[in-house]
């Protein structure tokens, strides 16, 4: 089967072309920032890795979020964690840099790796930016870690999408309620697609232990 490649120059003129349309000064300047900090950086499936937040920006516009931090926090959230790049070097305001900040997971001296995904988790609900891109991030990583990871790899991601990201989307109506909508959507998608997954996985491994016990 075919896996469908997105254009990554024609997402972003679009996001430029509809930033630039309605003043969107924060979306401008994460925009050219982001694709100068991930050039030559690829995804695990062989895209460029500006691919992801460029996706992740149309699919928010089409969601209808307009907020101008918001799309620009999403063209930005693996900068740091992925560049190299300082959080002061942003070329943005301090709403953006706090969101970009909550998105960008580090171990801290001390920290186990679980005791700092916690930390991450419950920290991110302090910004409704972080909280949205993390949303969006995790329901475009979802829908293409199908033939890309590992089984383990998978069942790890699935665990953790279950552990804390559905947690902090139920957390996140409570805190930002103008959003439920939009928050319904994310969930119905990343639940729809983990749990697809999850049940094929196991409907493969039950068909391969019926093999070997007939053996």
């Amino acid at each position: 089967m075919e896996r469908t490649v997105y254009n990554a120059d024609k997402m972003y003129t679009y996001i430029r072309g509809y930033a630039s349309g309605v003043g969107m000064i924060q979306t401008l300047k994460a925009l050219s920032f982001a694709r100068e900090k991930h050039n030559g950086q690829k995804r695990k499936n062989g895209d460029p890795y500006i691919v992801h937040p460029l996706t992740m920006a149309c699919n928010a516009l089409s969601m209808g979020i307009r907020d101008d931090n918001t799309i620009a926090t999403i063209l930005l959230h693996d900068v740091c964690e992925d560049c190299g790049v300082a959080l002061e070097e942003l070329p943005v305001n301090d709403i953006v840099r706090r969101g970009v900040q909550l998105m960008t997971f580090e171990v801290l001296p001390g920290e186990t790796k679980d005791i700092a995904k916690t930390r991450y988790y419950n920290m991110l609900i302090q910004s409704k930016e972080a909280v949205i891109t993390k949303l969006i991030d995790r329901c475009h990583n979802v829908s293409s870690m199908a033939g890309i990871f590992s089984v383990e790899k998978l069942k790890s991601y699935i665990k953790e999408t279950r552990t804390y990201v559905l947690p902090l989307l139920r957390q996140a109506k409570d805190h930002y309620p103008e959003e439920s909508d939009r928050l319904f959507m994310l969930k119905y998608h990343i639940t729809s697609v983990v749990d697809a997954i999850d049940l094929t996985m196991q409907a493969y491994e039950s068909r391969n232990e019926d093999t070997e016990t007939i053996e």
